[in-house]
């Protein structure tokens, strides 16, 4: 069994936890405390240590939301973009992502978004991904959404269906009952979230359609995913009341200035284990190095302080999908793990599944499959 062991650690677990050694065994973390190397050492297995002294030990990033074979060319053609690459997301210190197929769903297909989240896993990370698309009906990949659920191991949600936006292909609220609740009824029968997502335009309906289902459907609101929450300030007005209720809101990354958002949700009432980051990668302007910049912007800019700030791109996201084993540094849980360096929060070191992808700031390429 690989053995991994990580000395010297500032620990935020994502709460601040002090110096502690944080040993892996496989995949998973096995203890986290005082570990004796030499004790270690003993028992004559292969152990490879990362001195953490300089860097603080963070969960590694947890994204909700990217197109990972690229966002259709919503203007055109010539604005199709390129599939995500597994570089990217190790320097911004990603190491669950779960994707998307977005807005085109007639030139790129699921097959190819279960292919690339696949990609994602065998070379290290952990790759989920969403059934169907902004278009309406869902697209699926077995035919049936309930189905893509219980039998594709990947799949953990539907979405993005697209509401209160001009590109939405305005279905019925009994319709997205329906459809919400095959999503539920897939996610219970798998062990899955179960989830729905739902791409939110800048229409004055903004979330009526989601509050309009929790009042006339026997729906559980934190199956309830809306992104794109702060695209005025009024819709996250709306998302505040949203969270209120029991459901997950979520905003993208794309704009620059996005953590100036997490303060004013806070300070009116929303609630902070309700909201969450995603990257939206490979739209234009979205890009995974975008979620890691919104969590430094959220530390250094709004002042929230590390600890405050981590859940909101980490624990948050994994509560919302059902995903005990991520976000968090636990005995148990898969090591996902992001050293960044003290006083700057640089990505020196990531560590995916209980291994080291990428060290002092250059990716591990002599690791089999390993590629940028």
């Amino acid at each position: 069994m690989r053995l991994t062991l990580i000395e010297r650690a500032e620990l935020y677990t994502p709460e601040p936890a002090g110096v502690a050694s944080i040993l892996l065994a496989g995949h998973r973390i096995l203890k986290v405390g005082r570990v004796d190397a030499r004790q270690l050492a003993a028992l004559d297995l292969p152990v490879e240590t990362v001195d953490a002294g300089g860097c603080v030990v963070v969960p590694g990033l947890v994204d909700p939301h990217a197109n990972v074979v690229g966002a259709g060319g919503e203007q055109g053609w010539a604005s199709r973009q390129p599939e995500l690459t597994l570089g990217q997301l190790l320097r911004a210190g990603i190491t669950t992502v779960v994707g998307i197929l977005g807005a085109d769903a007639t030139t790129r297909h699921l097959t190819a978004v279960l292919g690339k989240v696949r990609e994602f896993t065998a070379k290290g990370l952990t790759g989920y991904m969403y059934t169907g698309a902004m278009q309406t009906p869902p697209p699926t990949i077995t035919g049936s959404i309930v189905d893509d659920l219980v039998l594709i191991p990947e799949v953990i949600g539907l979405g993005e269906l697209a509401i209160s936006d001009v590109r939405s292909t305005e279905p019925s609220l009994p319709d997205l009952a329906r459809w919400v609740s095959q999503a539920l009824l897939g996610g219970n029968t798998g062990g899955k979230a179960g989830v729905t997502r739902f791409h939110v335009g800048p229409s004055h309906r903004r979330l009526a359609p989601l509050h309009a289902l929790l009042d006339e459907y026997d729906i559980p609101p934190e199956r309830l995913h809306p992104t794109h929450v702060t695209r005025s300030r009024e819709l996250l007005d709306d998302a505040i009341a949203l969270a209120r209720r029991g459901s997950y809101v979520d905003t993208d990354t794309v704009e620059d200035d996005t953590a100036k958002w997490l303060p004013i949700y806070l300070e009116n009432g929303g609630p902070p284990n309700r909201f969450m980051f995603s990257s939206d990668a490979q739209t234009p302007g979205g890009t995974p190095a975008k979620l890691y910049q919104a969590l430094v912007a959220c530390v250094r800019e709004q002042g929230l302080g590390l600890e405050r700030a981590l859940p909101f791109f980490t624990s948050n996201a994994a509560a919302a999908l059902a995903l005990p084993h991520k976000g968090r540094i636990v005995v148990g849980a898969d090591g996902d793990l992001l050293l960044l360096r003290k006083g700057t929060l640089e990505t020196h070191t990531v560590i995916a599944r209980g291994s080291v992808l990428l060290q002092d700031g250059r990716m591990r390429t002599a690791d089999p499959g390993v590629s940028t």
